[in-house]
Protein backbone atom coordinates (compact mmCIF):
# COMPACT_ATOMS: atom_id res chain seq x y z
CA UNK A 1 0.00 0.00 0.00
CA UNK A 2 1.53 3.47 -0.69
CA UNK A 3 1.89 5.90 1.50
CA UNK A 4 0.52 9.50 1.78
CA UNK A 5 2.54 12.29 2.21
CA UNK A 6 1.51 15.76 3.35
CA UNK A 7 4.09 17.88 2.74
CA UNK A 8 3.95 21.80 4.15
CA UNK A 9 5.74 24.78 3.23
CA UNK A 10 5.59 23.43 0.00
CA UNK A 11 7.06 26.43 -1.82
CA UNK A 12 9.33 27.45 0.07
CA UNK A 13 13.25 25.91 -0.76
CA UNK A 14 12.87 22.43 1.34
CA UNK A 15 9.84 22.04 -0.20
CA UNK A 16 10.73 22.53 -3.62
CA UNK A 17 13.32 20.25 -3.12
CA UNK A 18 11.52 17.35 -2.02
CA UNK A 19 9.34 17.94 -4.88
CA UNK A 20 12.78 16.49 -6.94
CA UNK A 21 12.17 12.83 -4.98
CA UNK A 22 8.70 12.33 -6.22
CA UNK A 23 9.36 10.38 -9.65
CA UNK A 24 11.95 7.96 -7.03
CA UNK A 25 9.96 7.39 -4.37
CA UNK A 26 7.30 5.51 -6.33
CA UNK A 27 5.55 3.94 -3.44
CA UNK A 28 4.04 7.15 -2.04
CA UNK A 29 1.53 9.59 -2.90
CA UNK A 30 2.99 13.44 -1.99
CA UNK A 31 0.59 16.00 -1.69
CA UNK A 32 2.36 19.68 -1.48
CA UNK A 33 0.84 22.17 0.21
CA UNK A 34 1.58 25.61 1.26
CA UNK A 35 -1.20 28.39 3.07
CA UNK A 36 -3.07 28.70 0.06
CA UNK A 37 -4.24 25.16 -0.09
CA UNK A 38 -3.96 24.18 3.71
CA UNK A 39 -4.04 26.90 6.24
CA UNK A 40 -1.63 24.81 9.09
CA UNK A 41 -3.07 27.34 11.91
CA UNK A 42 -6.71 26.38 11.33
CA UNK A 43 -7.16 23.14 12.94
CA UNK A 44 -10.49 22.06 11.33
CA UNK A 45 -8.96 22.55 7.90
CA UNK A 46 -6.13 20.04 9.22
CA UNK A 47 -8.04 17.31 10.30
CA UNK A 48 -10.57 17.33 7.45
CA UNK A 49 -7.26 17.10 4.83
CA UNK A 50 -5.81 13.77 7.17
CA UNK A 51 -8.85 12.56 7.23
CA UNK A 52 -9.79 13.21 3.69
CA UNK A 53 -6.59 12.04 2.23
CA UNK A 54 -5.51 9.31 5.12
CA UNK A 55 -2.51 10.74 5.89
CA UNK A 56 0.52 8.58 6.28
CA UNK A 57 3.47 11.04 7.02
CA UNK A 58 3.37 14.80 7.71
CA UNK A 59 6.86 16.61 6.57
CA UNK A 60 6.44 20.04 8.20
CA UNK A 61 8.67 22.18 6.00
CA UNK A 62 6.04 25.25 7.09
CA UNK A 63 8.06 28.08 9.40
CA UNK A 64 8.05 31.93 9.73
CA UNK A 65 11.85 32.30 9.12
CA UNK A 66 11.57 35.95 8.81
CA UNK A 67 14.48 36.32 12.09
CA UNK A 68 14.71 40.22 12.19
CA UNK A 69 11.24 40.54 11.68
CA UNK A 70 10.10 38.09 14.29
CA UNK A 71 11.91 40.52 16.56
CA UNK A 72 8.34 42.90 16.18
CA UNK A 73 6.02 39.90 14.78
CA UNK A 74 6.67 37.34 17.45
CA UNK A 75 2.83 35.94 17.78
CA UNK A 76 2.77 35.91 14.43
CA UNK A 77 6.13 33.44 14.76
CA UNK A 78 4.63 31.51 17.57
CA UNK A 79 1.39 31.06 15.40
CA UNK A 80 3.45 28.92 13.08
CA UNK A 81 6.28 28.03 14.17
CA UNK A 82 4.74 26.42 17.73
CA UNK A 83 0.80 26.50 17.21
CA UNK A 84 0.60 24.88 14.20
CA UNK A 85 3.02 22.15 15.71
CA UNK A 86 0.81 21.52 18.17
CA UNK A 87 -1.92 21.42 15.60
CA UNK A 88 0.15 19.13 13.18
CA UNK A 89 0.89 16.48 15.32
CA UNK A 90 -2.84 16.08 17.26
CA UNK A 91 -3.95 15.18 13.63
CA UNK A 92 -1.13 12.99 13.24
CA UNK A 93 -1.91 11.33 16.84
CA UNK A 94 -5.51 10.55 15.97
CA UNK A 95 -4.44 8.91 12.65
CA UNK A 96 -1.34 7.59 13.86
CA UNK A 97 0.81 8.97 11.64
CA UNK A 98 4.63 9.64 11.47
CA UNK A 99 5.32 13.83 11.89
CA UNK A 100 8.64 14.96 10.32
CA UNK A 101 9.62 18.40 11.89
CA UNK A 102 11.76 20.82 10.67
CA UNK A 103 13.76 23.42 13.03
CA UNK A 104 16.99 25.18 13.69
CA UNK A 105 20.29 26.21 15.23
CA UNK A 106 18.81 29.21 16.65
CA UNK A 107 17.57 27.55 19.51
CA UNK A 108 20.51 27.52 20.46
CA UNK A 109 22.87 30.85 22.42
CA UNK A 110 25.77 30.04 20.17
CA UNK A 111 28.22 30.29 23.29
CA UNK A 112 29.41 26.25 23.00
CA UNK A 113 33.00 25.26 21.91
CA UNK A 114 32.15 22.49 20.41
CA UNK A 115 29.32 21.53 17.62
CA UNK A 116 26.54 21.17 19.29
CA UNK A 117 25.03 17.54 19.85
CA UNK A 118 21.27 16.37 20.22
CA UNK A 119 20.96 16.04 23.36
CA UNK A 120 22.85 19.83 24.68
CA UNK A 121 20.13 22.14 26.53
CA UNK A 122 18.39 24.63 23.76
CA UNK A 123 18.85 28.27 24.60
CA UNK A 124 17.49 30.69 21.96
CA UNK A 125 18.36 34.24 22.44
CA UNK A 126 16.29 35.37 19.48
CA UNK A 127 12.02 35.94 19.11
CA UNK A 128 12.56 33.73 16.09
CA UNK A 129 14.65 31.15 18.35
CA UNK A 130 12.54 31.07 20.82
CA UNK A 131 9.23 30.57 18.78
CA UNK A 132 11.43 27.35 16.86
CA UNK A 133 12.44 25.97 20.55
CA UNK A 134 8.42 26.10 21.53
CA UNK A 135 7.78 24.15 18.41
CA UNK A 136 10.38 21.68 19.72
CA UNK A 137 9.08 21.89 23.61
CA UNK A 138 5.36 21.48 22.28
CA UNK A 139 6.56 18.00 20.62
CA UNK A 140 8.79 16.76 23.63
CA UNK A 141 5.30 16.76 25.76
CA UNK A 142 3.18 15.43 22.99
CA UNK A 143 2.13 11.66 22.50
CA UNK A 144 2.96 12.35 18.40
CA UNK A 145 5.72 9.64 16.41
CA UNK A 146 7.87 12.47 14.96
CA UNK A 147 11.28 13.02 14.08
CA UNK A 148 12.65 16.13 14.59
CA UNK A 149 15.75 17.70 12.58
CA UNK A 150 17.83 20.93 13.39
CA UNK A 151 19.66 22.13 10.53
CA UNK A 152 21.33 25.36 9.58
CA UNK A 153 22.15 27.69 7.06
CA UNK A 154 19.85 26.89 4.46
CA UNK A 155 20.34 27.69 0.85
CA UNK A 156 18.86 26.39 -2.50
CA UNK A 157 18.12 27.29 -6.04
CA UNK A 158 14.74 28.64 -4.97
CA UNK A 159 13.52 31.41 -3.55
CA UNK A 160 15.49 34.41 -1.59
CA UNK A 161 18.72 33.02 0.33
CA UNK A 162 22.48 33.76 1.43
CA UNK A 163 23.85 32.36 -1.60
CA UNK A 164 21.52 33.77 -4.14
CA UNK A 165 21.83 37.18 -2.21
CA UNK A 166 25.94 37.46 -2.62
CA UNK A 167 25.29 36.54 -6.52
CA UNK A 168 23.66 39.09 -6.72
CA UNK A 169 25.27 42.14 -4.74
CA UNK A 170 28.79 40.83 -6.02
CA UNK A 171 27.65 41.51 -9.52
CA UNK A 172 26.09 44.88 -8.90
CA UNK A 173 29.14 46.13 -6.32
CA UNK A 174 32.77 46.30 -6.42
CA UNK A 175 32.80 45.26 -2.85
CA UNK A 176 30.97 43.63 0.16
CA UNK A 177 31.37 42.91 3.78
CA UNK A 178 30.39 40.05 5.59
CA UNK A 179 30.77 39.21 8.87
CA UNK A 180 33.52 36.54 10.27
CA UNK A 181 32.56 35.78 13.62
CA UNK A 182 29.62 33.60 13.66
CA UNK A 183 30.62 30.62 12.76
CA UNK A 184 28.23 27.91 11.50
CA UNK A 185 27.80 25.11 8.31
CA UNK A 186 25.86 26.01 5.19
CA UNK A 187 23.42 23.30 4.24
CA UNK A 188 22.02 22.79 0.67
CA UNK A 189 18.10 21.73 0.92
CA UNK A 190 18.53 19.23 -1.56
CA UNK A 191 20.56 16.92 0.60
CA UNK A 192 18.49 17.44 3.58
CA UNK A 193 15.62 16.86 0.95
CA UNK A 194 17.56 13.42 0.63
CA UNK A 195 17.99 12.55 4.09
CA UNK A 196 13.96 13.27 4.93
CA UNK A 197 13.25 10.95 2.33
CA UNK A 198 15.44 8.63 3.97
CA UNK A 199 13.12 8.85 7.18
CA UNK A 200 10.10 8.62 4.75
CA UNK A 201 11.54 5.22 3.48
CA UNK A 202 12.47 3.84 6.65
CA UNK A 203 9.19 5.05 8.42
CA UNK A 204 8.03 1.56 10.00
CA UNK A 205 11.19 1.39 11.66
CA UNK A 206 10.53 4.58 13.45
CA UNK A 207 9.10 3.43 17.16
CA UNK A 208 10.22 6.11 18.87
CA UNK A 209 10.66 9.89 19.04
CA UNK A 210 14.08 11.32 18.22
CA UNK A 211 15.82 13.95 17.15
CA UNK A 212 18.59 14.79 14.80
CA UNK A 213 21.20 17.29 13.49
CA UNK A 214 21.64 17.67 10.13
CA UNK A 215 23.81 20.27 7.91
CA UNK A 216 26.54 19.67 5.65
CA UNK A 217 29.87 18.76 6.55
CA UNK A 218 32.53 21.92 7.16
CA UNK A 219 33.11 24.73 9.58
CA UNK A 220 33.18 28.30 8.08
CA UNK A 221 31.69 31.51 8.67
CA UNK A 222 29.33 33.68 6.82
CA UNK A 223 32.74 35.58 5.38
CA UNK A 224 34.32 32.03 4.04
CA UNK A 225 30.86 31.14 2.66
CA UNK A 226 30.58 34.77 0.79
CA UNK A 227 34.17 34.37 -0.89
CA UNK A 228 33.46 31.12 -1.95
CA UNK A 229 30.74 31.82 -3.70
CA UNK A 230 32.51 34.59 -5.63
CA UNK A 231 35.13 32.13 -6.05
CA UNK A 232 33.19 29.85 -8.18
CA UNK A 233 30.70 32.03 -9.48
CA UNK A 234 34.17 34.13 -10.78
CA UNK A 235 32.39 37.53 -9.69
CA UNK A 236 35.30 40.14 -9.66
CA UNK A 237 33.91 41.60 -6.14
CA UNK A 238 36.17 41.85 -2.93
CA UNK A 239 34.97 40.27 0.36
CA UNK A 240 36.29 41.99 3.49
CA UNK A 241 35.65 40.17 6.80
CA UNK A 242 34.23 42.41 9.52
CA UNK A 243 32.68 41.74 13.24
CA UNK A 244 29.22 41.45 14.34
CA UNK A 245 29.52 44.60 16.04
CA UNK A 246 29.98 46.35 13.11
CA UNK A 247 27.39 45.30 11.04
CA UNK A 248 24.06 45.94 13.62
CA UNK A 249 20.82 44.24 13.10
CA UNK A 250 18.02 43.77 15.46
CA UNK A 251 18.46 40.35 15.89
CA UNK A 252 21.42 38.72 17.78
CA UNK A 253 22.66 35.63 15.76
CA UNK A 254 24.41 32.75 17.46
CA UNK A 255 28.30 33.00 17.37
CA UNK A 256 28.80 29.27 16.66
CA UNK A 257 26.31 27.22 15.72
CA UNK A 258 27.89 23.92 14.73
CA UNK A 259 25.91 21.13 14.80
CA UNK A 260 26.98 17.67 16.05
CA UNK A 261 25.78 15.06 12.65
CA UNK A 262 27.35 11.61 14.37
CA UNK A 263 24.23 10.34 14.98
CA UNK A 264 22.38 10.79 11.66
CA UNK A 265 25.08 9.69 9.65
CA UNK A 266 25.22 6.87 11.88
CA UNK A 267 21.25 6.15 11.61
CA UNK A 268 21.64 6.70 7.40
CA UNK A 269 24.85 4.56 7.21
CA UNK A 270 26.43 7.39 4.74
CA UNK A 271 28.70 10.08 4.59
CA UNK A 272 27.55 13.52 4.42
CA UNK A 273 28.63 16.02 1.51
CA UNK A 274 30.85 18.67 2.07
CA UNK A 275 29.72 22.21 2.10
CA UNK A 276 32.03 23.27 -0.84
CA UNK A 277 30.84 20.33 -2.72
CA UNK A 278 27.06 21.02 -2.42
CA UNK A 279 27.56 24.73 -3.24
CA UNK A 280 29.04 23.80 -6.62
CA UNK A 281 26.63 21.64 -7.46
CA UNK A 282 23.24 24.42 -6.53
CA UNK A 283 25.40 27.04 -8.50
CA UNK A 284 25.39 24.58 -11.38
CA UNK A 285 21.51 24.38 -11.23
CA UNK A 286 20.64 28.01 -10.77
CA UNK A 287 22.71 28.19 -13.96
CA UNK A 288 20.97 25.45 -15.65
CA UNK A 289 17.81 27.36 -14.15
CA UNK A 290 18.70 30.42 -15.47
Amino acid sequence: MKKNILVTGSKGQLGNELKKFVASTAECNWYFTDVDELNITDEAAVERFFSEYQIDICVNCAAYTAVDKAEDESEVALLINAGAVNILADATVRRNALLIHISTDYVFNGEHFKPYEETDPICPVSAYGKSKAEGEAILAKHKARHILIRTSWLYSAFGNNFVKTMIRLGKERKELKVVVDQIGTPTWAFDLAGAIVYFIENSQSVTKSSIYHYSNEGVISWYDFALAIMEEEAIPCNVFPIESKDYPVKTKRPFYSVLNKSKIRQQMGTQIPYWRDSLKKCLAELHVNG
